[in-house]
């Protein structure tokens, strides 16, 4: 194994995470279905798409360094929401939350001299700046929007860039 042990045992974190993230899009994508809002389903299912993505990467790295990863149990995940900004602010939350794992994650790679993961990281830094962008400028759009989400669809179609579509080849 090429890469240091606390840097697996936070990858194998980070594939728990990302899988989390892709099933909770799915329930929010659900959500927007539910409420009659295809684009933002649609952005969401694709977002769900994207997070198993991150996670596949992880794994071929890891299995490609020599480490093993781990399929994880995932958790409970929240499948109502009161509005569309909250189910939006949710998953801006859980975007700040994986930046942090993803930082986290790169000061032990560089704390532990592994370069190789250091390295693969860096994708991952600049992908979590694209991710909060998008949940922060679809949060603001809704807010803007005062209520009529119809405003909202019209961004998503509009605005490929703000609807997961800058994903730059994850798998």
């Amino acid at each position: 194994m090429i890469i240091k042990q606390k840097v697996v045992d936070l990858m194998n974190a980070q594939i728990k995470s990302e899988f989390s993230a892709s099933a909770q899009y799915i329930a929010i994508a659900i959500y927007f279905d539910e409420a009659a809002l295809p684009e933002l389903a649609q952005f969401f299912y694709r977002q769900s798409e994207e997070e198993r993505g991150h996670a596949l990467k992880f794994i071929h790295f890891m299995l490609e360094t020599g480490a093993k990863p781990l399929i994880p149990s995932l958790p409970e995940f929240k499948n109502a929401f009161e509005s569309p900004a909250e189910a939006v602010q949710f998953a801006l939350d859980q975007e700040m939350k994986v930046t942090d794992e993803i930082n986290n994650l790169v000061t032990t790679a560089i704390a532990e001299g592994d370069h190789t993961s250091n390295q693969f990281l860096q994708w991952f830094v600049t992908e979590q700046v694209e991710e909060v962008d998008t949940m922060t400028t679809l949060l603001q759009t809704i807010q803007h929007a005062n209520g009529n989400m119809l405003l909202v669809e019209d961004f998503v179609l509009r605005n490929p860039q703000h609807a997961g579509a800058a994903e730059g080849g994850a798998a």
